[in-house]
């Protein structure tokens, strides 16, 4: 959703790169084309002109002029204040004393409230270890209460419809009798789903204050769409007239529209944006952090967000056996059946192309990242299956029959095959490398992703740069010997991503430290 607002920042900050010293000309001429970014990223006028005055008066400060990198010291300024203006600090769900808490969904219809309440639930379950309880009291849309126990039988939390909705009953009724409900059954959180218009009017606005006033909820969340620009603001401001609400959450930023209502709601209305929905699962649910917000747009990646993920999906006990396998022999123990569930519990986590976009630079890769077809690794995943146990446990013996064997069962090609074989040769003796904390190693080449192929244009580099490839069959090549592949310095990405022979891409000096460099 900001990667033209991304663009547009980075090229004014390459202007400001090599100089010394910043001059009121560079600073206004900095400011101009940051506006002009925000404009067409359709923030709110206001945010725009009251951002911009704390930039250019910052920047023409002390702290900029006194510094030995200017550009480093406007991109700090603009990060502080892109924080600034999406709310500050993240704000936690404020839970009731004394149970159960009541959450109320407000909305316009089709902004995902219905979704978005099946993702708080899980969200609620799994990480707060919660008792959520779902209420269907949207009777006006047409089988949205359908939709809503479908969520929740997804999500395994119950739902309290007494109503068949689609226009008949009393939503406000629904809702004080949930209440019974969650105490009765001891629901520790209660969810109400409420009825949204297509546009603010006086019967939304009277239905939704009237259940505000029947439950007295803890939290009302307005859902907004963050796909319908300047709209969301002008729609924000109209429910916190007529109803109020406490917080702020953003649905389908997983879109392609330019995002300015996520950088306008907070400052206009006064309400921090506490959640995000950036897809049509319910695991496509996130806390809203200001700051790794921040960091996105201006193309600093989210490794914070990363390694949450990293930690929810993969089974720490599995991990260490993993990494023990790793450290001994040279990684030889580390079989294909130990390379499919890491790369299933890395799929766990998302899509491929989310997981490397959070990763510094990434808009750098962009164009890779959107090539990317993610079928391929359900091909690998086929390959692997299609071997017997003993090949999967050593693929040195997979010949020239077993390969045609395979790729008849995967319904793949043999050299799918033998590039599937020598990757994973690469990936292992890479990762036992880290293992055995030689450094940071390159990233295994991942097929469909242009420049990481084992076969394709890095191979063709190696080969005029007059390096020898071993023999395409894997049990050949194992009694030629294997040889050591040069990994990356610490800090620094592999080809495919801007490192070694790909450019001359740097991590931030914080990541480097964390993955041990100077």
């Amino acid at each position: 959703m900001f990667d033209t607002l991304s663009d547009r920042l980075s090229t004014a900050f390459k202007n400001l790169r090599g100089k010394g010293k910043l001059t009121d000309a560079d600073i206004d001429a900095t400011a101009r084309e940051i506006r002009v970014a925000l404009l067409e990223a359709d923030v709110a006028l206001p945010v725009v002109r009251e951002f911009i005055a704390a930039v250019k008066e910052r920047a023409a400060g002390a702290e900029v002029r006194g510094g030995l990198n200017p550009a480093q010291q406007v991109i700090k300024i603009v990060n502080e204040e892109l924080v600034n203006i999406l709310g500050g600090e993240t704000r936690e769900l404020r839970m009731a004393k004394r149970p159960p808490t009541v959450i109320m969904l407000a909305g316009l219809q089709g902004a995902g409230k219905t979704t978005l309440a099946g993702k708080l639930a899980k969200w609620l379950k799994e990480t707060k270890h919660q008792t959520p309880m779902l209420v269907a009291a949207d009777l006006q849309r047409p089988n949205a209460v359908t939709q809503l126990q479908v969520v929740g039988d997804r999500a395994g939390v119950p739902v309290f419809a007494p109503e068949a909705g689609n226009g008949v009953g009393d939503p406000v009724d629904v809702a004080r009798r949930a209440m019974d409900e969650a105490r009765t059954k001891q629901h520790s959180v209660v969810i109400v789903d409420t009825a949204g218009r297509l546009g603010v009017d006086e019967v939304l606005m009277k239905q939704a204050a009237d259940i505000r006033d029947a439950v007295s909820p803890d939290e009302i969340l307005f859902v907004v769409d963050a796909m319908i620009g300047q709209d969301a603001v002008t729609t924000a401001q109209a429910f916190l007239d007529g109803v109020g609400f406490d917080g702020v959450v953003l649905s389908k930023l997983d879109g392609d529209a330019r995002g300015g209502a996520a950088l306008s709601i907070a400052q206009v209305t006064g309400r921090q944006v506490m959640f995000a929905s950036n897809g049509e699962k319910l695991e496509d649910f996130d806390v809203f952090h200001p700051d790794r917000m921040a960091s996105r747009i201006l193309g600093m990646g989210d490794v914070m967000s990363l390694i949450e993920s990293a930690e929810r999906s993969f089974d720490a006990e599995e991990a260490a056996k993993t990494a023990a396998k790793l450290q001994k022999k040279g990684g030889k123990d580390f079989t294909l059946d130990d390379f499919l569930a890491q790369m299933q519990s890395v799929r766990k986590m998302g899509p491929l192309t989310k997981i490397f976009g959070m990763l510094p630079g990434a808009n750098q890769f962009k164009d890779q990242l959107e090539n990317f077809d993610e079928r391929e690794i359900d091909r690998i995943e086929a390959v692997i299956h299609s071997m017997t146990p003993a090949e999967r446990n050593d693929p040195n013996i997979i010949n020239g029959s077993r390969r045609a064997r395979i790729a008849k069962g995967s319904g793949t090609e043999v050299s799918t095959v033998s590039g599937l074989v020598e990757r994973f040769f690469e990936a292992r003796k890479m990762m036992s490398a880290m293992a055995s904390g030689k450094g940071m190693p390159g990233m295994p080449g991942m097929p469909g992703m242009p420049g990481m192929g084992a076969g394709g244009r890095k191979a063709k580099q190696q080969q005029k740069k007059g390096k020898k490839r071993g023999s395409g069959n894997p049990a050949k090549r194992a009694n030629q010997g294997n040889q050591q592949p040069q990994a990356p310095q610490p800090g620094q990405l592999p080809a495919a991503f801007g490192g070694q022979d790909g450019g001359d891409f740097e991590l931030p000096d914080d990541l480097k430290k964390m993955l041990g460099g100077n």
